[in-house]
């Protein structure tokens, strides 16, 4: 069986001496407890969805504690909020104690939230999302073609334990986002809501048109904004924002929708084979999703603090992703095409001459496998980017 090592485990490891708490979220399944078990086999592993773990520690946290007051993981410690602050006193009653405590949840809002409150600078904080390209490929795992890629998707159990991508992501949905989702938020009908997922996938890689959405999902605009927030907090989605710094008001402000795995948003979109996919409209925005979200994906992984945007004038002139890294800027436009001609280079270069900070890096990123160097920009392979 081949091994996926997770290139996070670095940064983790670095942070256990210097945080007396670490942080881990990201999606259900997408490895974090075999991660952290993996990294840490001394420490016990406490789940707080175990009624009884959970009873225990919100009823005695102090007791709680007492049992567990060293080397110890607790899993899906937004449950037993109760526990922050208690936290909080045991480990600033040992300030010289590093890395005592791993916390891991799958529902970002709510653990963002307790840590704000009681932990604010006693916790280095991770997020690991589904396997990045990067990590498939040093696995000999990566597809050959980019689309059966991004239909496959890149939860760890679709290659542990090679489950089919139709069973995985029915039971996902099933057992997953409407949970998840309805602990979050006021859901009276799930039919509406699972109608409303279906219409955010139909608008990925898209601008988003809140009171579109709401009118098309039957629900009014506060609704449709709760409900996208719980599908973030759950790391369904996220948005991209636009990059419009030192432009005129002639360029697009509203953000785009995003599915941080490509797997899940076909299987929403009722996109079973790459045939299917093929001669779909979408096609070009489930590509553009798969690269936008990669970049996500790594910068996370190795924990880097980055900028990525968009930008889009109201000519139609576009760059997929910019990447600020304060003073310059890294340019990027993604085409799902093995076949790249000069006009693909467009809206880099319309970019370029509008913009007043420095471009590091341009680039085109394609379906075909060639890195090259152009007068217009580098292209760049599917499979290679971003490599940090």
């Amino acid at each position: 069986m081949n091994v996926i090592n997770r290139h996070i485990y670095k940064a983790i490891r670095e942070y256990q001496t210097k945080y007396p708490i670490l942080a881990v979220t990201g999606p259900r399944q997408s490895g974090k407890t075999t991660l952290l078990k993996t990294l840490f086999p001394d420490y016990r592993y406490v789940s707080l969805e175990n009624p009884d773990a959970r009873d225990f520690a919100l009823k005695d946290p102090n007791g709680f504690l007492a049992e567990y007051n060293d080397q110890v993981i607790f899993d899906e410690v937004q449950q037993a909020p109760a526990l922050f602050s208690y936290l909080q006193t045991l480990v600033d009653s040992r300030p010289d104690r590093m890395g005592g405590f791993i916390l891991s949840g799958s529902q970002n809002f709510q653990l963002m939230e307790r840590i704000t409150q009681s932990l604010a600078g006693r916790v280095a904080l991770f997020k690991l999302l589904p396997l990045d390209i990067q990590e498939l490929k040093e696995a000999h795992l990566l597809a050959e073609d980019p689309l059966d890629q991004l239909l496959h998707g890149f939860y760890p159990a679709l290659y542990d334990r090679k489950i089919a991508p139709a069973v995985f992501y029915s039971n996902y949905v099933q057992t997953y986002v409407n949970r998840d989702v309805t602990e979050l938020i006021e859901v009276k009908e799930l039919r509406l809501f699972k109608n409303f997922l279906s219409l955010c996938a139909a608008r990925a890689g898209q601008l988003l048109n809140m009171s579109s959405l709401a009118n098309e999902a039957g629900i009014s605009q506060p609704t449709a904004k709760s409900w996208l927030s719980a599908l973030e907090s759950s790391y369904i989605t996220f948005q991209l924002y636009p990059y419009h710094k030192n432009f005129s008001k002639r360029v697009v402000k509203t953000p785009k929708l995003y599915f941080y795995d490509t797997g899940l948003l076909a299987y929403l979109l009722k996109i079973k084979t790459r045939e299917a996919l093929v001669t779909n409209p979408v096609k070009g925005a489930l590509f553009e999703n798969m690269l936008v979200a990669e970049f996500h994906k790594q910068m996370h992984h190795s924990y880097r603090d980055e900028s990525p945007w968009f930008w889009r004038d109201n000519h139609g002139d576009e760059v997929d992703l910019l990447v600020d890294q304060g003073g310059s800027l890294q340019a990027y436009e993604i085409k799902a095409t093995e076949t790249i001609l000069t006009e693909n280079f467009k809206g880099l270069t319309k970019f370029e001459q509008l913009s007043d900070m420095p471009l590091t890096a341009k680039g085109l990123i394609y379906a075909g496998d060639l890195n090259q160097k152009r007068s217009q920009g580098q292209l760049i392979s599917w499979r290679d980017f971003p490599g940090f």
